[in-house]
């Protein structure tokens, strides 16, 4: 099993106790790989090793966002083909890649056609997919499972119109899991009853001995729920694993390289090919964030994985595009942001109006007459979708940035809300 701390690679044989390995690593330039050689840890420069015959190698893509073309990155599609360039130029090619969601920025036709053209570019031949929430924005997934559902590529059970499957190769087994689909007010990503059953039984027939690798979008680990980084039943998927000695759980969504450790499952996020948001709890909130001009290619990035048959670890390198260590870069971001935040004059409240700006609303709680128009308009430079908790008013469209939504309220009575996109993102219209 291996742990990987801030861009660096820990590779821990199974019988090694990891738990004095569990502490931060600094990021050595395009990563320093750790592995166990009796008992001694050893480091080298991340792509000094070239992988070893029988070595499994796949890289992992998140988070391309196409269709984006705000401040924090006016090119997505660029920086996506910049990905798609380091991959091809590793001295030996990946056997696939997996892309772990948010393909698209609004679930258009025409950003999934970008990004496809785009991975059509690789010199790899299959590429695997997990949609995020921005894929099913739209349409509650019907144009992503109809395009990316038919791809799986050597799955052994996908379910047919959910999207979630699982695969083998090389010895290990791959479980693609869908936690972007009917998000509740408040809640975290979500499996659902149904994908969590299919799980268990995907599972019960495999040697505790197969190396598992879990890929989904949302991280199944509780990353800062304030922010909505945590999937509610996560616990309950990973209960199916605990047999198991070899554990592997690739997330992207929060467009950074996190890690964590607990007993035989090792957690990873990912870096982005679009835009990086701040650590958590480091900016007033999540979303695409700006860094200073020139080191966009910093804080973005791929992930390569190896296995080595017989020797039951993966070893994950993270590489940014550019080489460089993202945190200098992260930190400068994070402090602009703040800086922003704070110099940002409070809005005026408008008559029966709600603004959407710092994955907010404001006001939270709106008190309107009966017959009363409310009006919603984002300035965030993310997308938002308003909903109704209860299914008591009809659901806006998605809205860009300056979008406005209008909703007229005929009868006295509590209306909670949130945003289907983010569900942490809750408020409510109150009509007397």
């Amino acid at each position: 099993m291996d742990t990987t701390k801030s861009g660096n690679e820990q590779s821990i044989d199974n019988d090694v106790d990891r738990r004095g390995f569990l502490r931060c690593m600094a990021w050595a330039g395009t990563g320093m790989v750790w592995t166990m050689s009796g008992g001694v840890p050893r480091s080298s420069i991340a792509g000094e090793e070239a992988p070893k015959p029988g070595e499994l190698f796949f890289v992992q893509i998140s988070d391309s966002h196409i269709g984006f073309n705000k401040a924090a990155n006016a090119d997505v599609t660029e920086t996506m083909r910049k990905a798609i360039a380091k991959i091809n130029a590793l001295p030996t090619q990946p056997a696939f890649l997996l892309h772990t969601g948010d393909i698209s920025q609004l679930a258009k036709p025409s950003e999934f056609d970008t990004a496809d053209q785009v991975l059509k570019e690789t010199q790899t031949r299959d590429v695997f997919f997990v949609p995020g929430e921005h894929d099913v924005a739209t349409d509650n997934g019907a144009s992503y499972l109809e395009r990316y559902n038919k791809r799986v590529a050597g799955s052994t059970q996908p379910v047919a119109g959910n999207g979630w499957y699982s695969f083998d190769h090389s010895g290990v087994h791959f479980i693609g899991l869908v936690n972007v689909m009917n998000l509740k007010a408040g809640g975290l990503g979500s499996l659902g009853t149904d994908q969590l059953e299919w799980f268990e039984k995907d599972v019960k027939h495999l040697s505790a001995s197969t190396p598992i690798v879990v890929f989904a979008h949302v991280p199944l680990w509780t990353v800062y729920p304030e922010w909505g980084w945590g999937t509610d039943d996560g616990a309950r998927a990973l209960g199916y694993l605990k047999r198991f000695g070899s554990v592997t759980v690739l997330n992207g969504h929060i467009h950074q390289t996190m890690q964590k450790v607990e007993g035989n499952v090792a957690f990873h996020t990912a870096l982005s090919t679009a835009f990086p948001q701040p650590r958590p709890g480091t900016a007033p909130a999540p979303g695409p964030m700006v860094v200073p001009a020139g080191h966009l290619s910093d804080v973005l990035g791929i992930r390569e994985v190896r296995y080595l048959r017989h020797h039951n670890h993966l070893a994950i390198i993270d590489r940014t595009l550019s080489g460089a260590d993202p945190a200098p870069i992260m930190a400068e971001g994070e402090a602009a942001a703040r800086a922003a935040a704070s110099s940002t004059p409070q809005q005026a409240t408008v008559n029966g109006q709600i603004t959407i700006a710092n994955f907010a609303f404001t006001p939270k709680g709106l008190t309107v007459a009966a017959g009363k128009t409310v009006t919603w308009v984002n300035h965030d430079d993310t997308a938002h979708r308003i909903k109704s908790a209860n299914d008591q008013f009809a659901s806006s469209p998605v809205l860009d940035t300056r979008a406005t939504y209008a909703a007229t309220f005929a009868k006295a009575g509590e209306y909670p809300y949130f945003c289907s996109i983010h569900p942490t993102m809750t408020g409510k219209i109150i009509v007397t």
